[in-house]
C-alpha cells in the first residue's frame, strides 16, 4: 500500500520522516542480525523473507525505504527484527515519538484524590478506607528502584 494517506504532521528528528532513513535503519538491523545484504544476489533478502514470513518483494520495498502503513506488516517486521513494535511504528513514521508517549502515558484532565478513588471503588468501611487512602498516598509519592520493580512484577 502506498503512503498516499500518510499524515502531513512533521515528526521529530529521531523519527523517520524520510523514507530513505527507514530503509537505512532496517538495513542496519538486518545486517546486525547477520543477513548478508552486500549485493543483489547475496541471499540476505531472500533469507530474511523466508525467516520473517514477508514476501521477498515486500522486503525489497522496505529496504528501499518505501514506507509501509499496514500495521500488521509492521508488527510482523518488528517481531522478525526483534525490535519493539512501538519503535518500528515511530521509525516508519506511523506515529511520532510524542504521539507514542501520549498513548503510553496518557495525561488525565484531572487527578482524583485517594478519597474519591475509595468512593469509586465502594470502600466504605472506615478502617479499610483509611488503609487504602494512606497506601495510595504513600505509593504516589515513591518511585520504586529497579530491584523493587522487579520484585513487584
Amino acid at each position: 500500500m502506498k503512503n498516499s494517506k500518510r499524515r502531513t504532521t512533521s515528526a521529530p528528528a529521531h523519527a523517520s520522516p524520510n523514507p530513505a532513513d527507514f530503509g537505512t535503519w532496517l538495513t542496519g538491523r538486518l545486517e546486525a542480525l547477520d543477513y548478508n545484504l552486500s549485493g543483489p544476489r547475496s541471499g540476505g533478502r531472500t533469507a530474511f523473507a523466508d525467516d520473517s514470513g514477508l514476501s521477498p518483494s515486500t522486503v525489497t520495498r522496505l529496504l528501499r525505504g518505501e514506507m509501509p502503513t499496514d500495521t500488521r506488516l509492521l508488527r510482523t517486521l518488528a517481531e522478525a527484527i526483534r525490535v519493539p513494535y512501538p519503535e518500528v511504528l515511530v521509525r516508519a513514521g506511523v506515529l511520532t515519538p510524542d504521539e507514542l508517549a501520549s498513548v503510553q502515558r496518557p495525561v488525565t484532565e484531572h487527578q482524583i484524590t485517594p478519597e474519591q478513588a475509595a468512593d469509586e471503588l465502594g470502600i466504605t468501611d472506615p478502617a479499610e478506607r483509611k488503609v487504602f487512602v494512606n497506601m495510595t498516598r504513600t505509593l504516589s509519592r515513591t518511585t520504586p528502584n529497579e530491584g523493587e520493580q522487579q520484585l513487584a512484577d
